[in-house]
């Protein structure tokens, strides 16, 4: 599971994967991978081979298109954090919200994704999973290459924050970040026998947290979630979409996958 937490969020899960695989531990290879937001990018790359590596150059010098909508943004804000509210009620209320921001425009931002990801192809059908939020329902969804969405339009609508970038048309619906949901969607993995979360920060407020999810996934097996250390939060910064704190919160991902490598190679090894 690879969660949201915006671009310093890629940038320390590229890291982390580095580090680990630098002690052994190659996560490329399970047998499933679920993106959320940041982390739909950072599965994408994974699961359809770009070495970590290469991925961790990929910002150096480039550019996303933000143009908030701060009102708007405010009032998603106050939705998400609503406790009195219905969740799914909460999310659609945000999707209209995001439809109405006015952010810049859909296919710069869609072009803007493109040029972080080589590879436009899905994997096997169910090697990965690629989760959003159809704007106008509030209902969750997830691709996995088995049906007609292309994987560049499916990463894209994953990350798509609402009021920070346009929601993104899938077969003439309008999708937006899958953090809205959730901050990791961990509980997708529900059936699996091992559940590794990787979760950096969300770039805006949920009600529901990565640690409330993991319960929920206890039933199913050993489960280990991993959060930003401490010197990975410093490096990243307050601001999830600062570029300039890109290779130090790789830099910092890296060194703390090198220290988790023991601790996940039992995981994985049973």
């Amino acid at each position: 599971m690879l969660g949201a937490g915006g671009i310093t969020g890629v940038a320390w899960q590229i890291g982390l994967l580095i580090g680990l695989r630098r002690q052994g531990v190659d996560l490329s290879r399970v047998d499933r991978i679920i993106g959320t937001s940041a982390g739909a990018l950072t599965g994408a790359l994974i699961a359809t081979g770009v070495e970590p590596e290469l991925a961790a150059e990929f910002e150096e010098g480039r550019r996303t298109p933000i143009r908030p909508d701060w009102d708007r943004g405010a009032q998603a804000f106050a939705l998400l954090n609503d406790e009195t509210l219905d969740p799914v009620a909460v999310r659609a209320g945000v999707g209209m919200l995001a439809v109405a921001a006015e952010v810049g425009d859909e296919d710069e931002y869609i072009a803007s994704l493109a040029r972080r990801l080589p590879v436009q192809d899905w994997p096997a059908p169910g090697r990965l999973s690629i989760t959003a939020v159809d704007t106008a329902t509030g209902a969750p969804v997830v691709w996995d290459g088995a049906d007609t969405v292309p994987l560049l339009r499916a990463v894209a609508a994953s990350c798509a924050v609402p009021c920070l970038f346009p929601p993104v048309t899938v077969d003439g619906g309008r999708y937006m970040d899958g953090g809205v949901r959730s901050y990791t969607n961990a509980d997708l993995a529900g059936d699996a026998d091992v559940v590794l979360v990787i979760a950096p920060r969300l770039p805006f407020g949920l009600r529901r947290t990565c640690a409330e999810e993991e319960p929920v996934l206890r039933d199913a097996g050993r489960v280990t979630v991993v959060e930003p250390d401490a010197a990975a939060v410093a490096a990243g910064g307050d601001d999830v979409f600062d570029l300039r704190r890109w290779r130090a919160t790789v830099d910092a991902g890296i060194a703390q996958g090198e220290s988790l490598a023991p601790r996940i190679a039992a995981l994985l090894a049973g």
